[in-house]
């Protein structure tokens, strides 16, 4: 049984996703629920289903990203997780972090990858006149929003989106996606999946 720790932000609604994915048979397991963020919605959520929960604020470090980080990975390695699942966790990690956990990371990202890397993907799609948007897991790698595509979910543009009618459809679709790939993570199956 794998154990999973998920990193956060806000609300933890892919973080509810997965935890609840992980209910009943599944080769993994929740272990921690860690936000940057004191007081993100999504931890009162992880507490709610029983998830051991942490808080490392990053704004004490200040632009000490290496600091921040070694405080970070101090907490998440006392859980001993075998796999970390970022889930809407807005901090950019540097090398050192994903060297850590190389091989062992994963993260969502609103668009289909390799396009529209970084933020404001939704907006970014309709601007391009794509006819499709959707979301992406992928394995962490120092490139941002750049390792190895492990599954993708699709949906149409319509004429009339806007990014946040966009967005509404695609999470969903992240809700879905996310606990398929990282039940086939758990088995050591990287299998690319796509979802519509």
């Amino acid at each position: 049984m794998k154990r999973v720790a998920i990193l956060i932000s806000g609300s933890g609604s892919n973080m509810v996703a997965l935890a609840e994915s992980m209910v009943g048979y599944h080769p993994a397991r929740p272990c921690l629920v860690l936000s940057n963020v004191p007081g993100a919605g999504g931890l009162a959520k992880a507490e709610a289903m029983g998830i051991d929960t942490a808080v490392v604020d990053h704004r004490p470090f200040g632009k000490d990203r290496e600091a921040f980080e070694a405080a970070l990975i101090e907490r998440i390695d006392r859980a001993a997780p075998d796999i970390i699942c970022l889930a809407g966790f807005m901090r950019i990690l540097t090398p050192v972090f994903i060297t850590h956990y190389a091989g062992r990371m994963l993260n969502i990202h609103p668009s289909l990858l390799p396009k529209y890397k970084g933020l404001n993907t939704h907006a970014r799609a309709i601007a391009a006149g794509d006819e499709e948007a959707g979301c992406s897991v992928h394995e962490v790698t120092a490139e941002l929003d750049g390792g190895p595509v492990l599954g993708q979910a699709r949906v149409s543009i319509a004429p009339d989106d806007t990014a946040e009618t966009l967005a509404k459809r695609v999470l969903p679709m992240e809700h879905r996606l996310y606990p398929e790939v990282l039940a086939r993570f758990a088995t050591g199956d990287r299998t690319p999946i796509s979802l519509r």
